[in-house]
């Protein structure tokens, strides 16, 4: 828990609100604080109904409890993740064995994709978490107030992302029996009322934006321009397994599947990966929810190919050795954020000086894994991962506060921009540029207003 608690709680106002959403859903959680309106999400001051409200209760419980910007709206996140670890880890260990559980934990705990979103104040990782949670309730708890719990669960997951966690939820349902009327009780209970509620206050403007605009156009229109091939979520899935991709290797491994569990899961991760697939809108967070099923995949593999071959210390080994790219990714983090990854330039010699040292920990780990100890070989990787975090987050962090949130440009002009414009400036900073100055910015016109403008890649204020 040490480890995990340093990983996940560890500067997490170290950098400002990045990218469109982070400042954008902060700023609707601090106004639902001011207001005291809790059912109808104002951005700005005007209705905005793109998600339920979930995300906003929390950053709203956080500022309430007086926490820092960043931390009123990161740290419910970040301990709703380590809450699903537990949970995750309790299950797992209970119907499967214990070091499937250590392992599969571990993975999921220790890969990029979760921790990413475990830090960010975003939709993905609450709801991923809550239909995670609502999953293993369903098919392995077998206590009476299980399925009323289940579908609590579910419908707290709807409140976080809408009706996304209803299709994932879908193929559990159905092999639930006896519980599919306290399923159905639970989830009316939680998710209902606030819909209600929010329909009755806002009519049909609210309908139409939630579901028809923001669910149905999203899923079979262009209209959102997050339009990807259908391979988009393979190359996702890889890097967001990173640093344990080369385990991925393990999913060809017919031994990985004997346990039927194993192949009804296997058959879920299908069925979300093909629904996501075919969306005409694709983002990397819509992976997320399927990431604790392929982290036990994965864990159950390596126990599978442990019985029958050495090919699990050699994965291991080159998934630790995997860690030198960490001051790549230190180097090219702000321009991809802002240019996008195939514009970015990648220059691998930052981890040249790291090479040998890399080669002596993937070494540890090969020989700790080949000398019939692959726990600890998985958990010594998984330590490399939380000091390399700790390398990242102190290295990235200041670089992207200054380039890419805008907290660090309003810290430092503040009084210049305070009655400023906004001159072709980026949706990403608009927000936040908005949510630290506490008012909207408006486009500049012809006057002689301060303008806040881009050059170089870098905010700036002209006179």
């Amino acid at each position: 828990m040490v480890p995990l608690l340093l990983l996940y709680l560890l500067d997490l106002g170290g950098v400002g609100f990045i990218s469109t959403d982070e400042p954008r859903y902060a700023s609707i959680g601090r106004e639902m604080a001011r207001s005291g309106d809790w059912v109808t999400p104002r951005l700005d001051g005007s209705a905005w109904f793109e998600k339920p409200p979930l995300l906003y209760w929390m950053t709203a419980a956080g500022t309430l409890a007086r926490l820092p910007d960043e931390w009123a709206a990161r740290l419910p996140v970040a301990l709703l993740s380590l809450g699903f670890l537990l949970l995750f880890f309790h299950f797992v260990a209970r119907e499967f064995e214990t070091k499937a559980a250590i392992a599969a934990t571990t993975i999921l705990a220790t890969s990029a994709g979760w921790l990413a979103y475990s830090f960010s104040a975003l939709t993905d990782l609450p709801m991923s978490a809550l239909l995670g949670a609502a999953m293993l309730v369903t098919l392995f708890e077998r206590r009476k107030w299980s399925g009323f719990a289940a579908g609590a669960l579910l419908g707290a997951a709807v409140l976080a992302k809408a009706f996304v966690p209803l299709v994932l939820f879908a193929p559990v349902f159905l092999i639930a029996r006896g519980k599919k009327t306290a399923i159905l009780a639970g989830l009316i209970a939680v998710a209902a009322p606030w819909h209600v509620l929010c329909f009755l206050r806002n009519g049909r403007a609210f309908w139409d934006e939630y579901f028809w605009r923001q669910q149905f156009s999203r899923f079979f229109t262009t209209e959102r321009q997050h339009v990807h091939g259908w391979w988009y979520y393979l190359p996702v899935l890889l890097a967001g397994l990173f640093p344990w991709t080369p385990l991925a290797v393990l999913l060809a491994s017919r031994s990985t599947y004997t346990d039927p569990r194993i192949r009804y899961l296997t058959a879920w991760l299908l069925y979300g990966f093909i629904f996501f697939s075919a969306s005409q809108n694709k983002l990397a967070g819509y992976l997320l929810p399927l990431m604790p099923g392929v982290a036990l995949l994965l864990a159950v593999g390596m126990e599978k190919e442990n019985e029958k071959s050495k090919l699990v210390p050699w994965l291991l080994a080159a998934s630790a050795s995997l860690l030198v790219q960490l001051p790549v990714l230190v180097a090219l983090l702000p321009d991809a954020m802002l240019s996008g990854v195939r514009r970015t330039h990648i220059n691998v010699g930052p981890a040249v000086p790291l090479l040998v040292l890399a080669a002596l920990f993937a070494g540890v780990v090969w020989w700790l894994s080949w000398s019939g100890k692959p726990l600890l070989a998985i958990l010594a990787a998984a330590m490399g991962v939380v000091f390399g975090v700790a390398y990242f987050k102190g290295a990235a962090f200041p670089e992207l506060d200054d380039r890419v949130s805008a907290r660090g440009f309003w810290r430092t002009h503040r009084e210049n921009a305070a009655g400023a414009c906004i001159d072709n400036v980026g949706r990403a900073w608009e927000y936040g540029l908005n949510y630290y100055a506490g008012r909207p910015f408006h486009p500049c016109s012809e006057g002689g207003a301060p303008r806040i403008v881009v050059v170089d890649g870098r905010l700036t204020v002209e006179p």
